[in-house]
């Protein structure tokens, strides 16, 4: 038996730790807020909730084998779990109303032809399939598996760029250069702006640029599509919530309002960490603490690494999102669909406003829109609804009065003017920025970081899981990357590279 220091209280470690603490091992959490879940958090107030983080699960399957594994229990017997139908309704510029239907591919095809014309749910549908190879190449080593020794093969994008001379799917191509997002938009879909605010759209939720994220990119919208979106009723805090309380039957020892200030080392191994007023021993410490940080920071230069993945370095630079927790009047409409994406008039605009420096802002932000039909998140007889829009995490202020309360506001004329009426029906609301992000997470520069993908010379992997003898990582700063589930498959190969007790 093992004992083991778990840095952070978020899903990756709640799902290290319960694994861990099964698997045998004296498991201690510390946390240095006074709760769990890091983004997975809640806001209340006069009655309504909403959740501060995700607000939806894709690859549910991750927390399928997560409770079964700790628990020999359904999920299902832990949360209540509704599949989202339609997935997702899309509202355009032009006045398009597209609604797609949740894990039907021939469906969205439909939906497609019906919204753009024919052929248009074609051309998806073989974007969508190049996604599939993506998956099936990437899906043990990028989801799965701790990254390999050898990395080199990842850095080359399986997408099957149509001509290209290749031998296996991780060959490097034979021409200036390997597709982006923007590319795949502009050579197989068209340029059709509707088909390409759809596949930007996913990268942009993500906090990837299209114009320079990789074509294998196109595994987002094939996961989600394929495998489906689902709903916890009461929020996804529900299942920081049961997995907390599985810790809990584990004998997981939590310390709560604890920051750790430092991780001891002796003889090139990791022996402990030290807290503000205690040491705490350790064979193993388990961090969700972006891995920079970890060693610049908490073990100084000395225990640095120069083999930093590209990730490590640019983390701070990907964007974040603002959040505006909305309080409504008034019950939520018949027919409302689950989540609602209302697309930037302006894409050009607003892909420069999120990624290029010093560029303003867009004046008409992409925003998504979430309105749980879910009666244990507001009064009777109202409705609790969350806006989000990805903007920068550091080259702006957010701290300048003014700032996130201008952009908010855009974000909700965005939505009125596709005809949501939000604003009418205000009856007060909450703006959440980056610098929310930062706080609840700990250390990513109020970023949310990527999920990793094959391609662009590596750019896009995260820290390995396995850093310094004794020191593993978890996380959405760490391999597989971010994102509710790839966080939970992080905890996974950590318990397996560490083992039984």
């Amino acid at each position: 038996m093992a004992r083991i220091v778990i840095i952070g209280a978020g899903m990756s470690g709640l799902a290290a730790a319960s694994r861990l603490a099964t698997l045998g091992h004296r498991v201690t959490v510390c946390e240095a807020r006074g709760t769990y879940g890091g983004m997975v958090g809640r806001y209340e107030r006069d009655g309504f909730a909403f959740d501060t983080g995700p607000g939806l699960l894709t690859l549910p399957a991750v927390y399928r084998d997560l409770a079964l594994k700790t628990g020999r229990e359904p999920l299902e017997e832990l949360v209540e779990l509704a599949p989202v139908d339609p997935e997702s309704r899309h509202l355009f510029p032009d006045g398009t109303d597209l609604s797609l239907p949740n894990a039907s591919r021939g469906g969205v095809v439909r939906a497609l032809d019906g919204a753009f014309g024919p052929g248009a749910g074609e051309r998806w549908a073989t974007v969508l399939n190049h996604g599939r190879t993506v998956w099936e190449a990437t899906r043990r080593p990028l989801l799965e598996e701790p990254l390999p020794a050898d990395r080199r093969p990842l850095h080359s994008d399986p997408y099957p760029v149509p001509g290209a001379d290749r031998r296996g799917l991780f060959s490097r191509l034979r021409g200036p250069r390997q597709w982006t997002l923007a590319d795949v938009a502009a050579e197989q879909l068209g340029g059709h702006p509707g088909l390409t605010a759809l596949l930007h759209e996913h990268a942009l939720r993500f906090g990837l640029d299209p114009r320079t994220a990789p074509a294998g990119a196109t595994v987002l919208p094939y996961m989600e599509q394929s495998f489906g979106v689902w709903y916890v009723r009461g929020g996804l805090r529900a299942l920081a919530d049961a997995f907390y309380r599985r810790c809990e039957q584990r004998k997981v020892e939590f310390r709560f309002d604890t920051p750790v200030a430092k991780v001891d080392t002796r003889d090139g191994r990791v022996c402990g960490v030290q807290t503000k007023g205690d040491r705490i021993d350790a064979d193993l410490v388990v961090s969700s603490i972006d891995a920079r940080v970890l060693h610049t920071q908490w073990m100084g230069p000395a225990d640095s690494s120069d083999d930093w993945p590209a990730s490590a370095e640019r983390l701070h630079g990907v964007p974040g999102r603002v959040s505006v927790l909305l309080a409504l009047r008034g019950a939520r409409p018949a027919g409302t669909a689950h989540r609602t994406v209302v697309h930037s008039g302006d894409p050009a605009a607003e892909l420069a406003g999120v990624f290029d420096p010093a560029v303003p802002l867009s004046e008409r932000p992409t925003v998504q829109v979430l309105r749980p039909d879910d009666p244990s998140l507001h009064p009777e007889g109202h409705e609790s609804v969350v806006v989000t829009a990805t903007a920068p995490s550091l080259d702006l202020d957010w701290g300048v009065p003014g700032t996130a309360d201008a952009f908010a506001d855009r974000m909700l004329a965005q939505a009125d003017a596709a005809g949501l009426g939000l604003r009418e029906r205000l009856l007060w609301r909450v703006v959440r920025t980056p610098e929310h992000t930062e706080r609840d997470a700990g250390s990513f520069f109020g970023s949310v970081p990527p999920p990793a993908l094959a391609g662009v010379g590596g750019e896009l992997l995260q820290a390995p899981n396995e850093d310094f003898p004794g020191l593993y990582l978890t996380g959405g700063a760490a391999h597989p990357g971010g994102g509710l589930a790839r966080v939970g498959m992080s905890a996974c190969i950590v318990a397996n590279l560490i083992g039984p007790a």
